[in-house]
């Protein structure tokens, strides 16, 4: 939905805020107490309290013009251990309840909405369960569901073995096979804990944290899932699933009473108050400073700058808002940007390749901390990283902190409040997650959200120059309740939990009476044959295709009559920013100045421009801009993926006031962009190949699925080369050779040359901002961008390729990632529309069943590329790989046998619509329709795909997988480890990442 240019805030006076107070008192349901309310003027919502009498439960309403409604529940869950109950009791209560007892309503629902959200998560101290829609029947066929899904909910033992976990012999009807661990949740622990930082980040609270719930992992440590049991997660969740222990949290234009309603009838009447009261205590103080080591998996021969050194201090409160804000201000102020002192400390130092990824505050604990580290380094580097953090903090307690950078920290924190997000995670449902914290520890979310007045204060404490030193002093120099750790890698770590893991099994087995191995049997064929039932699913709501908006809703750019040439503008209510890009046609580039690329891209707004250097250019930034930053943008015609447009976009954002100084700056920067600081360069080299190394486990399937496809089209290799696994190689390789200062001299000089073409290039302008400020934007970029000498220019054109791969990536994980690909058609072909609800119909019929329920990987789906003209199979943290491989298959063979299924395709139209009627920010919304158009998608094309998605029949899709997907034609890739390789077929190309 795009919103009208009115978002703007308007200043209410006191006697209209009584009466709008009255107005919610008399709105209330007589089951709720109205406590109070609070307009957010930034924000434009209204922000109302209640209370339910009867159980105490908490809900929080955002009252806002937005039609994208939001719902969550949340949960205060405190672990006492790190078996996962929370985390396993979140997968196990969305399957079936007493309204619906069905095996997998969460799922079903998935794909019989036209929900914009849904999941659910676990944190570390609560369980929330989330959804959006923008349909209202859509939403309260889901708020039922959910309510009874959370409240009410079944929990049979066999879904706790499916989710949870549970011991199967390797062949499941022979008692004489070994024993295996099964489980989603088991498996998708294997897959997080397989990250170094996730391991870094669980090892580190767990010392910083040495006596409450922060001290375990809420998700479950792998080695501690199996001695959860069927009766502690019941326990479990009558102690902590109660409305008494609950916070409701909404979102949007549906009135409060009609929610209260469906509250009261549909869950809390059946309650009554609980007194025991469910909190995280405040944490035993330490008396001096913890220094530990410990060791994570790292299966390679060569260790050496692999080790990360974390420093993490525990600070006040987070439900302290004067607290919670000046720890973000002076975390902001050390940490943000490369000229912050503690993060230029951490950059250019030797000690380490790179700041770690657990730097800066984090503020969703009952208690914050604040964490900064190194990573690349060496165990023997401990104790003078310590020094070099300590004397750096030491240094700016004494000589201060400049008053331009503090006040360019709070212009971040007034921007970041101020700007409509919304193109990840619904706008409410980000409002909403942002309040969670202060509402789950019994704060003030309301404070939280409206930070206008805290802002305030800060403005009037950092007049004092000793308040930012102040800060230093209190909170991390005389605080002795701080963790060193070190995290060194150990290449036989994995081997030995594997071995361990090997002898439990084999010990629980050695205790099993024949009568137990019998009921490990029996589990696993009532487990199958559940799997393998068919629900009665018309027991559920849905909505239908007849529910289905007839138009997209997009945005449509302003007729201009200024500007400089190629200008397109969007007037959207965007609350007080501008956001401004400039496009440039790529040039034609050889392949290594194509590897170049996302290096070149981030160097251009992270070094120095004109007279400043990169600390002195990213200090600007701060002061009049929300960041700049560039990436590249290229993809395949609508009627053939070999035919490649191509564009370098330099975007950036900015509060209206400051909207000359950013035309200024991007313009500066694309025509004064300095590649002479070598260091920075090297520096910036480093960081990006760890950050890239670190991605892998978290975002494998993505990886395998680039490597599937990088043969079968121009960009899919394109991708694979710059942002995929040989792109992960290619800068390992870099990071190596720019050790040397005659690399490095030759690598700065390529970049500027890149620079010195791409900077001719010819250009567009998109501009996205309200409208009373279109003329000012456009006389402002008339004033500052010149059209470029013109020139003979020969856009890039990557060559022509169709070729299928079989390979195996290596790389440290205790889990797979599997891809098949098979090449297809492009959007402007009759054949795409059919493929493309082809992936929602065989995830759905198939392969969640399958891959996951039966396979035991944490998620697996299909789906078409219509750029590069490709159909892919994926599953992801999988404990599987032939198997799922061949399920790819028996997917299309299943298919090819089903008969009339006028439900299921159905869903998966309305999936494919659901996911393309997706609403984003009014500036995200704005980008995509023009990004869109830029490649041939303009908003007729895509209204008119969306018409082909709607009228697809079941014989269309039997017929496009018949022609496709041919085993034969496919292209496979597997992100795993080089134990799990050993074992699979030699036909396999083995590439070590």
């Amino acid at each position: 939905m795009m919103i009208g240019n009115g978002y703007n805030a308007v200043k209410h006076q006191d006697s209209e805020k009584v009466d709008r107070q009255l107005m919610q008192a008399e709105q209330c349901h007589s089951a709720f107490r109205f406590i109070g309310n609070k307009v957010v003027d930034a924000l434009n919502v209204e922000v109302a309290e209640y209370e339910h009498k009867a159980t105490g439960a908490r809900h929080y309403h955002l009252a806002s013009e937005h039609d994208e409604n939001v719902f969550l529940v949340a949960f205060r869950t405190v672990p006492e251990d790190s078996r996962g109950v929370a985390h396993i009791l979140e997968h196990t209560a969305l399957c079936g309840s007493e309204r619906f007892p069905v095996r997998d309503p969460f799922f079903m629902m998935t794909r019989r909405s036209l929900n914009t959200f849904m999941n659910a998560f676990t944190s570390s101290d609560w369980t929330a369960y989330p959804f959006a829609s923008q349909n209202r029947k859509d939403y309260f066929n889901l708020l039922d569901v959910y309510l009874d899904a959370t409240f009410f909910s079944r929990l049979d033992p066999l879904d706790f073995a499916q989710e949870g976990h549970r011991v199967e012999f390797a062949e499941a009807d022979n008692p004489e096979s070994d024993l295996v661990f099964k489980g989603v949740v088991y498996n998708e622990m294997k897959g997080a804990m397989s990250s170094p930082v996730s391991t870094l980040w669980q090892t580190l609270t767990k010392h910083l944290f040495p006596t409450t719930t922060y001290h375990f992992n809420s998700g479950g440590d792998p080695e501690c899932i199996p001695d959860l049991t069927y009766e502690d997660l019941l326990e479990f969740y009558r102690s902590h699933y109660h409305p008494s222990n609950a916070v409701f949290m909404t979102f949007g234009d549906i009135p409060v009473e009609e929610l209260h309603q469906r509250f009261e009838d549909n869950a809390l009447s059946r309650f009554e108050r609980r007194d025991e009261v469910i909190e995280v205590t405040d944490e035993k103080r330490y008396f001096a400073p913890v220094r530990v080591e410990e060791a994570y998996a790292l299966s390679q021969e060569d260790l050496s700058s692999s080790t990360h050194h974390v420093m993490g201090w525990l600070l006040p409160r987070s439900i302290d808002l004067d607290e919670l804000m000046q720890a973000h201000l002076l975390s902001r102020v050390l940490l943000d940007n490369s000229s912050s002192p503690l993060r230029a400390a951490l950059e250019s130092t030797d000690l380490g390749s790179a700041p770690s990824p657990l730097c800066g505050l984090e503020d969703s604990n009952r208690e914050m901390s604040f964490l900064c580290g190194l990573e690349g380094s060496e165990p023997e580097h401990a104790a003078a990283f310590e020094q070099l953090v300590m004397d750096t903090l030491a240094r700016v307690a004494e000589e201060g902190v400049p008053m331009d950078m503090v006040e360019a920290q709070l212009h971040q924190l007034e921007l970041a409040q101020r700007e409509i997000t919304g193109d990840g995670y619904p706008f409410g449902l980000q409002l909403i997650l942002a309040a969670m914290p202060a509402a789950i520890h019994r704060g003030n979310p309301i404070g939280v959200l409206d930070i206008d007045p805290a802002l305030e204060k800060l403005r009037e404490l950092i007049k004092d120059p000793d308040f930012i030193p102040g800060l230093i002093r209190r909170q991390l120099l005389d605080n002795p309740h701080r963790v060193r750790l070190t995290l060194r890698p150990d290449a036989e770590l994995s081997n030995r939990r594997d071995a361990a893991e090997t002898a439990q099994l084999e010990q629980i087995k050695q205790r099993l009476s024949e009568a137990e191995k019998q009921a490990v049997v029996e589990r696993a064929a009532a487990l199958e044959a559940r799997q393998e039932q068919v629900d009665d699913d018309s027991i559920l709501p849905c909505v239908t295709l007849e529910d289905v908006p007839s138009e997209l809703n997009l945005p449509t750019a302003a007729e201009l009559s200024q500007g400089p040439a190629n200008t397109t503008l969007f007037n959207a209510g965007t609350n007080g920013l501008v956001y401004q890009q400039v496009i440039l046609d790529l040039p034609q580039l050889d392949e290594d100045e194509q590897a170049l690329l996302p290096l070149y891209t981030y160097c251009l707004t992270e070094l120095g421009c004109a007279e400043r250097d990169y600390r002195e250019n990213q200090a600007y930034q701060s002061q009049v801009t929300g960041g700049l930053h560039a990436y590249t943008s290229l993809r395949g015609s609508v009627g053939d993926e070999q035919s490649v447009s191509a564009y370098l976009v330099m975007s950036g954002k900015a509060l209206t006031v400051n909207s000359e100084k950013l035309t200024a700056l991007m313009a500066e920067t694309l025509d004064k962009a300095r590649f002479d600081e070598q260091a920075r360069i090297r520096e910036i080299v480093a960081q990006q190949r760890a950050r890239r190394e670190q991605s892998i486990t978290g975002s494998g399937h993505a990886f395998a699925m680039m490597a599937a496809v990088s043969e079968l089209a121009p960009v899919a290799q394109f991708s694979h080369r710059t942002r995929g696994l040989e792109g992960v190689r290619r800068i390992k390789a870099l990071d190596k050779q720019v050790q040397e200062p005659e690399a490095l001299q030759v690598l700065a000089a390529k970049l500027a040359s890149l620079h010195e073409r791409i900077r001719q290039a010819p250009r567009r302008f998109l501009l996205v901002g309200e409208e009373e400020h279109q003329d000012a934007m456009l006389q402002q970029m008339e004033q500052y961008w010149q059209a470029p000498a013109a020139q003979d220019f020969a856009p890039l054109a990557l060559p022509s390729t169709r070729k299928t791969v079989k390979q195996l990536w290596l790389t440290s994980t205790q889990v797979n990632f599997c891809a098949s690909a098979f090449p297809t058609v492009t959007s402007g072909h009759p054949d795409a529309a059919a493929l493309t609800v082809l992936g929602d119909f065989l995830r759905n019929g198939y392969l969640h069943r399958a891959i996951r329920e039966q396979g035991g990987a944490y998620g697996a789906g299909a789906g078409q590329d219509n750029g590069d003209g490709v159909f892919r199979f994926f599953s992801y943290r999988d404990p599987r790989v032939e198997g799922t491989l061949d399920d790819f298959n028996k997917a299309v063979d299943w298919l090819l046998g089903c008969e009339d299924e006028p439900q299921r395709l159905q869903e998966a139209i309305l999936g494919v619509v659901s996911s393309m009627d997706k609403p984003g920010s009014p500036a995200g919304e704005a980008k995509s329709t023009y990004h869109s158009s830029l490649f041939g998608r303009t908003p007729e094309v895509r209204q008119a795909f969306r018409q082909q998605i709607l009228a697809v029949s079941l014989e269309d899709l039997k017929r496009v997988a018949r022609t496709y997907l041919k085993p034969e034609l496919a292209s496979v890739a597997v992100v795993t480890s080089q134990k799990t390789a050993e074992t699979l077929p030699a036909a396999f190309e083995r590439i070590e990442i």
